[in-house]
């Protein structure tokens, strides 16, 4: 497998953009609402920390094999950024796997930004060699399994660290 670099993806309200190191001061501010750590654990980070993480993600995997593919989420409406998508591509057998995640800052939630940003995601990743999605959601986060469900993931019965396992084929 090749490594994948993330690419621009745009929905109808939304511009997935690849994320740079110029981002942080604002993801910073997106992202300073403890609330949105109840399910992962963590404190929000300052943009310094936020900037640092993100040189490392943007360096990319140290296995050449595995694709470290993020983006910020940017509400052409109101043009600012809103959160982020991220994907994990990793080889598994003859095919490819991708492992999804999200989150929007509580200022949007509830508008459909998450779900929009996870189908698009997943739908960009139909066109690459990618043949499994799958994500971990908290079993009391509802939001997310709703987001979950509207990009096509189902559960299943395997957990990791404390969260459902769910998962979509997108090729046979």
């Amino acid at each position: 497998m090749s490594t994948l670099a993330a690419q621009a993806i745009s929905t109808s309200r939304l511009d997935l953009l690849p994320l740079h190191l110029e981002h942080a001061e604002e993801m910073a501010a997106v992202l300073s609402d403890p609330a949105l750590h109840a399910f992962t654990g963590g404190t929000p980070d300052t943009p310094q920390a936020l900037r640092s993480r993100y040189r490392r993600v943007i360096a990319g995997s140290p296995d050449p094999a595995v694709s470290w593919l993020n983006w910020v989420i940017r509400l052409r409406d109101e043009p600012c950024l809103t959160g982020t998508v991220q994907s994990t591509v990793s080889p598994s057998g003859h095919d490819s796997i991708a492992e999804i995640a999200w989150v929007v800052g509580t200022p949007w939630q509830g508008r459909g930004i998450a779900t929009e940003a996870a189908r698009g995601l997943v739908t960009w990743l139909g066109q690459q060699p990618v043949h499994t999605v799958i994500a971990h959601v908290h079993p009391e986060h509802q939001a997310s399994a709703a987001v979950a469900t509207a990009a096509g993931l189902t559960p299943t019965d395997e957990w990791h660290e404390g969260e459902i396992r769910w998962h979509r084929s997108i090729r046979s």
